[in-house]
Protein backbone atom coordinates (compact mmCIF):
# COMPACT_ATOMS: atom_id res chain seq x y z
CA UNK A 1 0.00 0.00 0.00
CA UNK A 2 1.20 3.20 -0.80
CA UNK A 3 0.68 6.46 0.35
CA UNK A 4 1.82 9.83 0.91
CA UNK A 5 0.67 10.24 4.35
CA UNK A 6 -0.71 7.71 7.13
CA UNK A 7 -4.75 7.55 7.17
CA UNK A 8 -6.28 10.09 9.03
CA UNK A 9 -9.92 10.13 10.66
CA UNK A 10 -11.47 13.16 12.05
CA UNK A 11 -13.06 13.14 15.55
CA UNK A 12 -15.18 15.59 17.14
CA UNK A 13 -13.17 17.49 19.75
CA UNK A 14 -15.98 16.57 22.97
CA UNK A 15 -14.66 13.12 23.28
CA UNK A 16 -10.48 13.72 22.70
CA UNK A 17 -7.82 14.76 24.91
CA UNK A 18 -4.62 16.56 23.49
CA UNK A 19 -1.55 15.59 23.89
CA UNK A 20 1.28 17.44 22.97
CA UNK A 21 4.20 17.12 25.59
CA UNK A 22 7.56 16.71 24.02
CA UNK A 23 8.36 12.79 22.80
CA UNK A 24 10.69 11.06 23.65
CA UNK A 25 14.29 11.11 21.72
CA UNK A 26 16.17 7.91 20.83
CA UNK A 27 19.56 8.63 19.50
CA UNK A 28 21.04 5.34 19.38
CA UNK A 29 18.58 3.31 17.77
CA UNK A 30 18.08 -0.68 20.05
CA UNK A 31 14.86 -2.58 19.10
CA UNK A 32 13.94 -5.11 20.41
CA UNK A 33 11.67 -7.62 19.19
CA UNK A 34 10.38 -10.48 21.56
CA UNK A 35 7.81 -13.47 19.95
CA UNK A 36 6.19 -14.85 22.69
CA UNK A 37 3.15 -16.65 24.26
CA UNK A 38 1.31 -16.88 26.99
CA UNK A 39 0.99 -20.64 26.17
CA UNK A 40 4.55 -21.25 26.14
CA UNK A 41 6.89 -22.38 29.17
CA UNK A 42 9.50 -20.80 28.48
CA UNK A 43 8.55 -17.37 27.14
CA UNK A 44 8.16 -16.28 31.07
CA UNK A 45 11.68 -15.33 31.46
CA UNK A 46 12.06 -13.42 28.54
CA UNK A 47 8.68 -11.36 28.96
CA UNK A 48 10.40 -11.15 32.58
CA UNK A 49 13.86 -9.83 30.56
CA UNK A 50 11.83 -7.63 28.46
CA UNK A 51 10.20 -5.94 31.20
CA UNK A 52 13.60 -5.45 32.77
CA UNK A 53 15.57 -3.41 30.41
CA UNK A 54 12.31 -1.22 28.72
CA UNK A 55 13.39 1.53 30.30
CA UNK A 56 16.99 1.44 29.49
CA UNK A 57 16.79 3.62 26.84
CA UNK A 58 15.73 0.58 23.87
CA UNK A 59 12.41 0.36 22.35
CA UNK A 60 10.62 -3.05 23.89
CA UNK A 61 8.07 -4.79 22.12
CA UNK A 62 6.30 -7.77 22.71
CA UNK A 63 4.28 -10.09 19.84
CA UNK A 64 2.14 -12.94 21.09
CA UNK A 65 2.17 -15.30 18.14
CA UNK A 66 -0.87 -17.27 17.39
CA UNK A 67 0.69 -21.16 17.29
CA UNK A 68 0.67 -21.84 21.14
CA UNK A 69 -3.17 -21.10 21.00
CA UNK A 70 -3.86 -25.36 20.29
CA UNK A 71 -2.04 -26.80 23.61
CA UNK A 72 -5.23 -25.26 25.61
CA UNK A 73 -5.00 -21.54 26.47
CA UNK A 74 -6.23 -18.78 24.01
CA UNK A 75 -3.69 -16.20 24.51
CA UNK A 76 -5.61 -13.09 24.48
CA UNK A 77 -2.89 -11.03 23.11
CA UNK A 78 -1.85 -13.34 19.89
CA UNK A 79 -2.35 -13.00 16.42
CA UNK A 80 -1.29 -14.50 13.34
CA UNK A 81 -0.43 -11.46 11.60
CA UNK A 82 2.49 -11.16 13.88
CA UNK A 83 2.65 -15.28 13.73
CA UNK A 84 3.47 -13.62 10.05
CA UNK A 85 5.91 -11.42 10.54
CA UNK A 86 7.98 -13.80 12.77
CA UNK A 87 7.79 -16.30 9.53
CA UNK A 88 8.91 -12.68 6.86
CA UNK A 89 11.99 -12.53 9.73
CA UNK A 90 12.48 -16.62 9.27
CA UNK A 91 12.84 -16.05 5.76
CA UNK A 92 15.38 -13.13 6.11
CA UNK A 93 17.28 -15.16 8.45
CA UNK A 94 17.57 -18.41 6.04
CA UNK A 95 15.96 -20.04 8.87
CA UNK A 96 13.27 -23.62 8.28
CA UNK A 97 11.27 -23.05 11.26
CA UNK A 98 10.46 -19.83 14.12
CA UNK A 99 10.10 -20.09 17.86
CA UNK A 100 9.63 -18.70 20.91
CA UNK A 101 11.33 -16.98 22.79
CA UNK A 102 12.81 -15.76 20.07
CA UNK A 103 14.10 -11.82 20.01
CA UNK A 104 15.05 -9.66 17.13
CA UNK A 105 17.65 -6.62 17.53
CA UNK A 106 16.48 -3.90 15.05
CA UNK A 107 15.73 -6.00 12.40
CA UNK A 108 19.20 -7.56 11.80
CA UNK A 109 19.71 -10.84 14.17
CA UNK A 110 17.72 -12.95 16.46
CA UNK A 111 18.98 -15.16 20.26
CA UNK A 112 16.71 -16.90 22.34
CA UNK A 113 15.14 -14.23 24.34
CA UNK A 114 15.53 -15.90 27.84
CA UNK A 115 19.45 -15.33 27.61
CA UNK A 116 19.71 -12.40 29.83
CA UNK A 117 23.64 -11.93 29.74
CA UNK A 118 23.24 -11.62 25.72
CA UNK A 119 20.42 -9.70 25.99
CA UNK A 120 22.59 -7.04 27.51
CA UNK A 121 25.32 -7.40 25.65
CA UNK A 122 23.71 -6.91 22.53
CA UNK A 123 22.04 -3.93 23.67
CA UNK A 124 25.35 -2.64 24.28
CA UNK A 125 26.63 -3.30 20.83
CA UNK A 126 23.72 -1.69 19.27
CA UNK A 127 23.69 1.39 21.52
CA UNK A 128 27.15 2.51 20.26
CA UNK A 129 25.82 2.93 16.67
CA UNK A 130 24.12 6.59 16.37
CA UNK A 131 21.34 6.23 14.12
CA UNK A 132 21.59 8.29 10.71
CA UNK A 133 18.04 9.45 10.54
CA UNK A 134 15.48 10.42 13.34
CA UNK A 135 11.61 9.88 13.38
CA UNK A 136 9.54 12.07 15.82
CA UNK A 137 5.72 12.41 17.39
CA UNK A 138 4.12 15.26 18.20
CA UNK A 139 0.44 16.79 18.43
CA UNK A 140 -1.10 13.13 19.83
CA UNK A 141 -4.80 13.60 20.26
CA UNK A 142 -6.32 10.58 21.89
CA UNK A 143 -10.17 9.29 21.67
CA UNK A 144 -12.53 6.79 22.60
CA UNK A 145 -11.77 4.62 19.71
CA UNK A 146 -8.03 6.20 18.12
CA UNK A 147 -5.19 8.10 18.49
CA UNK A 148 -4.02 10.51 15.84
CA UNK A 149 -0.98 11.75 15.54
CA UNK A 150 1.60 14.27 13.69
CA UNK A 151 5.08 12.56 12.78
CA UNK A 152 8.68 14.34 10.97
CA UNK A 153 10.96 12.17 9.65
CA UNK A 154 14.74 13.27 8.91
CA UNK A 155 16.48 10.68 6.51
CA UNK A 156 16.69 9.32 3.51
CA UNK A 157 13.37 8.74 1.97
CA UNK A 158 13.99 5.89 -0.33
CA UNK A 159 12.14 2.05 0.05
CA UNK A 160 11.87 3.37 3.49
CA UNK A 161 8.67 1.94 5.82
CA UNK A 162 6.86 3.66 8.54
CA UNK A 163 5.37 1.46 11.59
CA UNK A 164 3.10 3.10 13.84
CA UNK A 165 2.63 0.26 16.87
CA UNK A 166 0.37 0.78 20.02
CA UNK A 167 1.68 -1.30 22.69
CA UNK A 168 -0.07 -2.00 26.31
CA UNK A 169 2.51 -0.71 29.06
CA UNK A 170 1.80 -4.04 31.00
CA UNK A 171 -0.23 -6.50 31.57
CA UNK A 172 -0.96 -9.56 33.91
CA UNK A 173 -2.78 -12.49 33.74
CA UNK A 174 -3.75 -15.57 35.56
CA UNK A 175 -3.60 -18.47 33.01
CA UNK A 176 -5.86 -21.43 33.54
CA UNK A 177 -4.42 -23.91 30.80
CA UNK A 178 -1.86 -24.77 28.67
CA UNK A 179 1.46 -25.57 29.74
CA UNK A 180 2.04 -22.56 31.80
CA UNK A 181 -1.70 -23.53 34.32
CA UNK A 182 -1.89 -21.44 37.32
CA UNK A 183 0.64 -19.05 36.80
CA UNK A 184 0.28 -15.50 37.30
CA UNK A 185 2.54 -14.05 33.68
CA UNK A 186 3.04 -10.64 33.69
CA UNK A 187 3.64 -8.97 30.16
CA UNK A 188 4.85 -5.94 28.80
CA UNK A 189 4.91 -3.83 26.21
CA UNK A 190 2.31 -6.03 24.72
CA UNK A 191 1.63 -4.89 20.60
CA UNK A 192 -2.42 -4.50 20.18
CA UNK A 193 -2.68 -3.08 17.02
CA UNK A 194 0.41 -2.33 13.71
CA UNK A 195 -0.11 -0.32 10.67
CA UNK A 196 2.55 0.16 8.54
CA UNK A 197 3.16 2.39 4.90
CA UNK A 198 5.57 3.31 2.39
CA UNK A 199 7.16 6.51 3.53
CA UNK A 200 6.68 9.07 0.41
CA UNK A 201 7.25 12.68 2.78
CA UNK A 202 9.45 13.43 5.75
CA UNK A 203 6.26 14.89 7.45
CA UNK A 204 2.76 13.88 8.26
CA UNK A 205 -0.36 12.80 10.11
CA UNK A 206 -1.29 9.46 11.04
CA UNK A 207 -3.82 7.57 13.25
CA UNK A 208 -4.20 4.39 14.66
CA UNK A 209 -7.37 2.42 16.23
CA UNK A 210 -7.50 1.00 19.85
CA UNK A 211 -8.44 -2.53 20.13
CA UNK A 212 -11.47 -3.74 22.40
CA UNK A 213 -8.94 -5.24 24.18
CA UNK A 214 -7.84 -2.35 25.58
CA UNK A 215 -9.11 -1.31 29.06
CA UNK A 216 -9.82 1.80 30.25
CA UNK A 217 -7.04 1.56 33.34
CA UNK A 218 -4.09 0.72 30.72
CA UNK A 219 -0.95 2.54 30.29
CA UNK A 220 -0.65 3.05 26.60
CA UNK A 221 2.46 4.39 24.54
CA UNK A 222 2.56 5.23 20.71
CA UNK A 223 5.98 3.77 19.02
CA UNK A 224 6.96 4.77 15.15
CA UNK A 225 9.31 3.34 13.51
CA UNK A 226 11.38 3.32 10.29
CA UNK A 227 13.03 0.36 8.43
CA UNK A 228 13.93 -0.25 5.04
CA UNK A 229 12.00 -2.96 2.84
CA UNK A 230 14.96 -5.75 3.86
CA UNK A 231 13.25 -5.35 7.39
CA UNK A 232 16.34 -3.60 9.01
CA UNK A 233 15.35 -0.90 11.76
CA UNK A 234 16.84 2.69 11.03
CA UNK A 235 15.13 4.83 13.81
CA UNK A 236 12.34 4.39 16.54
CA UNK A 237 11.02 6.78 19.18
CA UNK A 238 8.07 5.85 21.49
CA UNK A 239 5.73 8.24 23.14
CA UNK A 240 3.49 7.58 26.28
CA UNK A 241 0.16 8.15 25.88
Amino acid sequence: MKSTMLTLFIMPLLFTTSLNEEYTKYENTVVLELFTSQGCSSCPPADKILNEVKEENVIALSYHVDYWNYIGWNDPFSKVSYSNKQRRYATKFGSSSIYTPQLVINGKEHIVGSKRALVRDKIKEYSKDKSQSKISISNLLKSESLINFDYKYTGELKDKIIRAILIINKRTTTVKRGENKDRILVNSNIVVNEQQFDLIKNYGKGSISIPNLVNAVDNLSLVLIIEDKALNIESATLKAI
